[in-house]
């Protein structure tokens, strides 16, 4: 069967490794720097994205919707934040290659989905993170281009019967900010992604 999402796990690959391109930047101090995501400081943010990839190998072990919910903010770096999260990338990644993965059925918490579809959720994420991750360190804030393409040009599908999307105009914003009100004309892509996603 023809996958929705050509070279899923390529793109997720790439956009673990411009987080953690950032991410081996963090200084000591800047751990408790404060982040566009309001609630979250550097390190919440971090383990948001390693406790993120862990959740996701457990739906496709079967886990469920409410344990994703439940462990999402479990400590998942311990004292080696970035080698955390490469770590939890790798896995991940290697749990989407089994036989089947993509095709899988996952109880993800906007709606089951294919394990094809929650990469590609999971994709978007950590892309917008990325740069989230990059304004609280004062680093340089563009994305993979190519990534940000992909991302406008899919959103729809992305995000298609899902309880709730980031770019559906009755969401109840539960797992995503609001969007911002819209530009000029001549807006680039980044920033009109950005803006989508309620940065």
């Amino acid at each position: 069967m023809p996958y929705r999402f050509a070279d899923i796990i390529d793109r997720y690959l790439l956009s673990g490794s411009e987080f953690t391109r950032r991410l081996r930047t963090v200084r000591p101090e800047q751990w408790s720097a404060p982040t566009p995501c309001v609630e979250w400081d550097v390190r919440h943010l971090v383990n948001h994205m390693a406790r993120g990839n862990l959740n996701y190998i457990s739906l496709l072990d079967g886990g469920s919707a409410a344990d994703f919910i439940r462990l999402r903010d479990e400590d998942a770096l311990g004292g080696d934040p970035v080698s955390a999260y490469i770590r939890s990338m790798r896995q991940c990644a290697a749990a989407f290659r089994r036989p089947g993965a993509l095709q899988q059925i996952l109880d993800h918490p906007l709606s089951p989905m294919t394990g094809e579809q929650a990469l590609a959720v999971r994709t978007t994420d950590a892309t917008i993170h990325t740069w989230d991750l990059a304004r609280a360190l004062n680093a340089p804030e563009g994305l993979d281009p190519g990534l940000v393409a992909w991302i406008e040009d899919h959103l729809a599908e992305i995000y298609a019967g899902l309880a709730e999307s980031p770019v559906s105009p009755d969401t109840t914003h539960r797992f995503f900010a609001a969007p911002g009100t819209p530009l000029p004309a001549g807006e680039a892509r980044q920033a009109r992604l950005l803006r989508l996603m309620g940065r």
